[in-house]
């Protein structure tokens, strides 16, 4: 198997030739189509959530593939089932599981551990968020994936994996946007896109973008945000208001995770509005919000995680709305790459050129 592994926090990822342990009985076995490079697999190089990382990691956690083998426990999906690998597992037997609250499953922890091939040196490699999709063939337990009925391509599968469910999810399931209210965006990358459209499909009467890069504001404006604003020409949070005579947002979506956004995205809501956090800061990141305007004017402040979303039954939603034109992945996928390209597109992500690149040949 060929896979970018992560050996050293801030380093580029190395393209090695690893031998895949052999699966387990609840294991399948997944010939990989694509995999999306997300923001967050930035962050996990850089080190920002090191407790995610315990030796040498595969990296990526949003792909989608066939399953070509399944261990003799597996129950959920047989081979030849075109699958998406989900960076949050269902295990459907814990208190969140059964609760309906999957998005918040206890059974990461293990997954984050288990060794799944050794390296050129003998070392073992684990896989990111328990897949590790930057590879031909991942090797995960059968939680982490979902079947779907489809004939989309795999590189467009693959968003649903995390950025476009965190993101559709945080307006639908997550804030529960109402028909008829404002709604802010700030970070317009892959997530912030897919909030956008989530935010669409809720009903929301104004949707504001907000992005320094003008062609993520072009994109927005194409994918259903009524106006756009550049955060490098005035505050922002000034900037929205403005654009609502002086009132806050019912929905303000903080894409970013920067600490210092967090707060000027706090501050573009209104009375009984709802601060949601989806994007990921340092782990030991925080900002501050004035406790008497937060009780006084009844504001909300809530984390995302997934974008609340049930896997089991919402990646297929998903893709039902794609096929449906309710939802686009076209716009999302900037460029597709090679595995050996996957450092100069992280840099293209981080630059702000791309909204989505995806591998599709490894």
């Amino acid at each position: 198997m060929r896979s970018a592994v992560l050996v050293e926090f801030g380093k580029d990822l190395a393209v090695e030739s690893l031998e895949p342990l052999p699966p387990g009985p609840r294991d399948v076995v997944v010939a990989v189509g694509a995999s999306g490079i997300c923001h967050t697999d930035l962050s996990v190089r850089d080190g920002l959530f090191p407790g995610m990382v315990s030796g040498p990691m595969i990296g990526g956690h949003e792909g989608a593939g066939t399953v070509i083998e399944a261990g003799d426990q597996v129950t959920r999906v047989a081979v030849g089932d075109r699958v998406i690998a989900s960076f949050r597992p269902a295990c459907g037997a814990c208190p969140y599981c059964v609760h309906d609250r999957s998005h918040l499953c206890d059974a990461l922890g293990p997954f984050l551990r288990a060794p799944r091939a050794i390296r050129h040196d003998g070392s073992h490699a684990v896989a990111m968020s328990g897949i590790g999709t930057f590879s031909d063939v991942l090797t995960c337990d059968e939680a982490s994936v979902v079947r779907v009925a489809s004939d989309l391509p795999d590189a467009h599968l693959a968003l649903l994996g995390c950025g476009m469910t965190t993101g559709v999810g945080a307006a639908l399931f997550t804030a529960r946007v109402h028909p008829g209210s404002t709604v802010a965006v700030v970070g317009c990358g892959g997530v912030g896109q897919s909030v956008i459209q989530g935010a669409v499909i809720a009903g929301a009467a104004r949707i504001i973008a907000v992005d320094p890069v003008e062609s993520k504001r072009r994109i927005a404006r194409g994918l259903g945000a009524t106006d756009t604003v550049d955060p490098a020409t005035a505050p922002a949070e000034e900037q929205v208001k403005e654009l609502l005579r002086g009132r806050g947002v019912d929905y303000a979506f903080d894409v970013v995770g920067a600490p210092e956004i967090v707060a000027s995205t706090y501050r573009m809501i209104g009375k009984g509005g709802t601060l949601v956090l989806v994007g990921y800061g340092p782990m030991d990141s925080e900002f501050r919000a004035p406790s008497f305007d937060l009780q006084a004017n009844e504001k909300t402040v809530k984390g995302c995680v997934a974008g609340s979303a049930q896997v089991r039954r919402h990646f297929q939603l998903f893709v039902d709305l794609i096929e449906r034109g309710r939802l686009t992945t076209e716009a999302l996928v900037s460029q597709q790459v090679r595995l050996d390209e996957i450092n100069v597109a992280m840099k293209a992500m981080l630059s702000g050129e791309v909204i989505r690149s995806v591998i599709t040949t490894f």
